[in-house]
């Protein structure tokens, strides 16, 4: 019984075996660090400006709305992947 009393008072090293470090973050044209998440929320903000735009001053010269929305997919997908 006494061994393990004075096992329990040895200090435990508990930084023995570290983790690996992080991975440097990913290099995108964003000009801030971002995670996906961050990248689908721009994307969706640009989407709806664009929308909003395109009902103002696009829609009205003929033009669906849905020209729009292939635009905001398309860059979206840009964004989401090389942001």
């Amino acid at each position: 019984m006494s061994e393990k009393i004075e096992n329990i008072s040895e200090p435990i090293d508990i930084l023995e075996d570290d983790p690996p470090p992080p991975a440097p973050p990913k290099a995108g044209f964003l000009p801030i660090e971002t995670n996906w998440f961050d990248r689908l929320f721009i994307s969706v903000v640009i989407w709806v400006a664009l929308s909003l735009f395109w009902f103002r001053f696009v829609e009205p010269l003929g033009p669906s709305i849905w020209i729009s929305n292939a635009i905001a997919l398309a860059l979206a997908v840009l964004i989401i992947t090389k942001g």
